[in-house]
């Protein structure tokens, strides 16, 4: 199935954030140390940080980590390196313009950053661990953003300028690292070909993302991960149109239509224990506040009402009363986001 629809603007109301500890801006090493989200203090300013392990956006929970800044007001950040490199023998992944595009959704400022440091992995031969970001680049773009007057879309258009820049200094560090560690990295020849492609013209970044992003949507729209559990349901693609004319590439676990109505269901299982992990949970919370701002929802040209739906699924079974006291305040705070936000939170 493959839905179209457009997002005109972002309403809703997130009651599951966890509260962030404020630091310092001169404690931001600390804070990236200690915590995946964060109140950065500049100046009279606090700001909520959140960053990523990775550039990939299925690793480590990033939206869990984004959804955690967003009960804050006034602006918010997300640092996502532009390539991470675990060695020869480990991954490598890049940033994709359709990442920052969803940031954008969510008015979320994003600085593109890199990896200046790294230790040698105790556990493998060829790959490096404990990756740190450039702190002092960081610093300079938490002021930059402060004083930016603009919305965070402009912001994270604007980064586009620059992202050849993070692109060389992402290579040299990275060359840094493996002289420094003695340890093997991935060759430098995809890197120096993106940054050709981005100076040769940013549209081509944004066009070969898109279509990467596209690629990954039919994948992942034929493949079941085991934190998915299918009902009657089938998967479907949706694509999303922004006022601007950017489009989205997601993937639904499962879609149903009845009559005027089409379920969109974002699905997490947990086949050990009696709920899906938190970090599970605000995962698929962050796709809740994009589909409950769904508008002209059309599938094969019919025009359809959405419903979003949560849906929290378990091996062992679900029982209210046998949930101890802090699985049962986060089920009453899910019910309330549901009730507020306008979707259907289902849990079997």
């Amino acid at each position: 199935m493959i839905i179209d629809a457009k997002i005109t603007g972002i309403k809703y109301t997130p009651l599951l954030c966890r509260n962030l500890k404020t630091y310092d801006i001169n404690n931001l090493d600390l804070a990236l140390s200690k915590d995946s989200s964060f109140i950065i203090k500049v100046c009279k300013n606090n700001l909520p940080i959140s960053w990523w392990v990775s550039s990939k956006r299925t690793r480590s929970y990033p939206f869990a980590r984004v959804y955690n800044t967003l009960g804050h007001t006034g602006k918010k950040i997300t640092i996502i390196p532009f390539v991470k490199d675990e060695g020869i023998d480990g991954d490598r992944d890049f940033l994709q313009w359709d990442t920052i595009s969803m940031m954008s959704l969510l008015d979320v400022n994003v600085i593109i950053a890199y990896y200046s440091d790294a230790k040698k992995s105790k556990k493998y031969q060829n790959k490096i661990s404990n990756q740190k970001y450039d702190i002092e680049y960081l610093k300079e773009k938490i002021n930059e953003i402060l004083s930016y007057k603009s919305s965070a879309l402009h912001w994270n258009i604007e980064q586009l300028q620059n992202i050849s820049k993070i692109a060389e200094l992402s290579k040299k560090n990275y060359e840094f690292i493996s002289s420094k560690t003695n340890v093997k990295l991935h060759s430098n020849d995809e890197i120096d070909k993106r940054i050709f492609k981005i100076n040769d013209s940013i549209s081509n970044f944004m066009n070969e993302s898109r279509e990467k992003a596209k690629t990954a949507q039919k994948r992942e729209s034929i493949t079941i991960q085991p934190k998915e559990y299918l009902s009657n349901g089938i998967k479907a693609q949706i694509n999303i149109k922004n006022y601007l004319g950017g489009i989205y590439y997601l993937t639904s676990d499962e879609a149903k239509i009845k009559h005027d109505k089409i379920f969109i269901i974002e699905g997490k299982h947990s086949k050990n224990n009696i709920l899906p992990s938190l970090d599970d949970i605000k995962d698929g919370l962050l796709k809740m506040i994009l589909y409950t701002n769904l508008k002209d929802v059309d599938v094969d040209g019919h025009t359809l009402n959405p419903i979003p739906v949560l849906k929290l699924t378990t091996e062992n079974g679900y029982n209210y009363d046998k949930l101890d006291k802090k699985k049962k305040i986060i089920i009453d705070i899910l019910q309330r986001e549901a009730k507020i936000n306008n979707f259907v939170l289902k849990i079997e």
